[in-house]
C-alpha cells in the first residue's frame, strides 16, 4: 500500500532509541526525510546518518534536551534549515518515574511536566508555523496507557501523560481548521531498552533471569501474553501520519495488546 508519504519531513523528539527510532525507521521506508532529536548527541546523530544511508533519505540529528527552551528553539531552527517546511512531528521523548505523591517534591513534577507537557506544547508552537508553509501537517503524541488505567509506583508519569491527551484533543479542535490533525497513542507494554533496564536492576541478585521477569509482567497484565516490538507500535504512527487516515482528528489509540480493562 502506498501511503503517499514519500517526499515529506518529519520531526521526531526521543528520536534515538526505542519508539521513536522504530517510527523514524518506519516512516523513512516510506521515503519520509527526517529530523531526530535526543539528549545524546552523539548517539542521535550516529542513528540519523545509518537510517539516512539504510533508506536513501535525508535524515539529521539534534542533540537537544526538551525540557530546555533553548534547546527547543534550536530543533525549530535545525528543522527549518534543513526542510523548509515540515509535515510531520512526533512528541515521544519521555521516560517512566517511580516515587510517591506525598514524598516526590516540586523539582520531580516540574520536570515530568517540562518532558511530557510542555515540550509537546513548545515544538507544536515552533513547528506549527513550518506545517503552514506545507499546507498541513500530522501531530502524534506518545502518551501511555498509564494516562487511564494508572500504575501505582508512577503518579507523576500518570498524570503528566494523562494531560498530554487533554492537551492533544484541545490542539487538534484548535488547529484541525488549517489541515493539521492531532492524534495520541497510548501504548501498552513495548520492549524497548528502558524495559530491558529496569528488568536488570530489579532481578540483579535473584534467579530470575531478565527474559523471565518481562515475560511475567506481560503475561500478568495483557491478554496477548506478551510484550510488542517497537515496530509493531512504529507501523500504526506511520499510518496514522498517512493520508490513508485523514478522518482520524482529536483521538486516542490504545496499542497495548488488551491490556486497557475498560471500555473505550
Amino acid at each position: 500500500m502506498d501511503l503517499g508519504l514519500r517526499g515529506k519531513s518529519a520531526v521526531i523528539s526521543g528520536g534515538s532509541v526505542g519508539i521513536g527510532l522504530a517510527v523514524a525507521e518506519s516512516l523513512a521506508a516510506e521515503g519520509v526525510n527526517l529530523l531526530l532529536c535526543a539528549r545524546d548527541e552523539q548517539r542521535v546523530d550516529k542513528e540519523a546518518r545509518r537510517v539516512a544511508s539504510q533508506y536513501a533519505v535525508k535524515a539529521v540529528g539534534v542533540g537537544a534536551d526538551v525540557t530546555v527552551v533553548q534547546d527547543i528553539a534550536e530543533v525549530v531552527t535545525a528543522a527549518q534549515q534543513a526542510f523548509g517546511q515540515v509535515d510531520i512531528l512526533v512528541n515521544n521523548a519521555g521516560t517512566g518515574s517511580s516515587e510517591t505523591i506525598m514524598e516526590a517534591g516540586d523539582d520531580r513534577w516540574q520536570y515530568y511536566w517540562d518532558l511530557h507537557v510542555m515540550a509537546a506544547v513548545r515544538l507544536s508552537r515552533g513547528i506549527v508555523p513550518l506545517m503552514r508553509t506545507a499546507g498541513g501537517g500530522v501531530i502524534l503524541n506518545t502518551a501511555s496507557i498509564c494516562a487511564k488505567q494508572p500504575l501505582g509506583y508512577e503518579p507523576i508519569y500518570n498524570v503528566t501523560k494523562a494531560a498530554l491527551v487533554m492537551l492533544s484533543k484541545c490542539l487538534a479542535n484548535e488547529l484541525i481548521g488549517e489541515n493539521i490533525r492531532v492524534n495520541t497513542i497510548n501504548p501498552g507494554l513495548i520492549l524497548t531498552p528502558d524495559w530491558r533496564k529496569t528488568a536488570g536492576i530489579l532481578t540483579a541478585d535473584t534467579e530470575q533471569t531478565v527474559d523471565q521477569y518481562l515475560d511475567a509482567i506481560a503475561k500478568e497484565h495483557t491478554p496477548i501474553g506478551r510484550f510488542a516490538a517497537p515496530e509493531e507500535l512504529a507501523d500504526f504512527y506511520t499510518f496514522l501520519c498517512s493520508d490513508k487516515a485523514t478522518y482520524c482528528v482529536g483521538s486516542t489509540y490504545y496499542v497495548d495488546g488488551g491490556w486497557l480493562k475498560t471500555v473505550e
